[in-house]
């Protein structure tokens, strides 16, 4: 018997795209933060010594761990089907920060 209580777990879920999110961003860096209650995840495009952030993203610490693995999955995937990855060179400027 099932309880009408609990919502349906073969239920779709509808998924929206906010407005102000008009398309993708590229990032080519990050900087990841973190206190006990959540990480704060800033994602940068960084070219030639400046750069802009594209998006920061708070999260979780449970839903930010659920993430990573996602990722780590999708990378076995890929790489699985094109072969290994090998990891780019992080910017000539190791001190990165932000301006106002």
């Amino acid at each position: 018997m099932q309880n009408n209580n609990q919502p349906n777990q073969n239920q779709k879920k509808e998924i929206k795209l906010a407005d102000n999110i008009p398309g993708g961003e590229y990032a080519n860096n990050m900087q990841t933060m973190f206190n006990r209650d959540e990480f704060q995840m800033i994602f940068m495009n960084i070219l030639a010594g400046s750069g802009r952030v594209s998006a920061k993203v708070i999260s979780s610490p449970g839903h930010f761990k659920r993430m990573v693995k996602a990722v780590e999955g999708a990378l076995k995937l890929y790489e699985e089907k094109f072969g290994e990855i090998k990891e780019a060179e992080g910017p000539e400027n190791k001190e990165i920060g932000f301006r106002g």
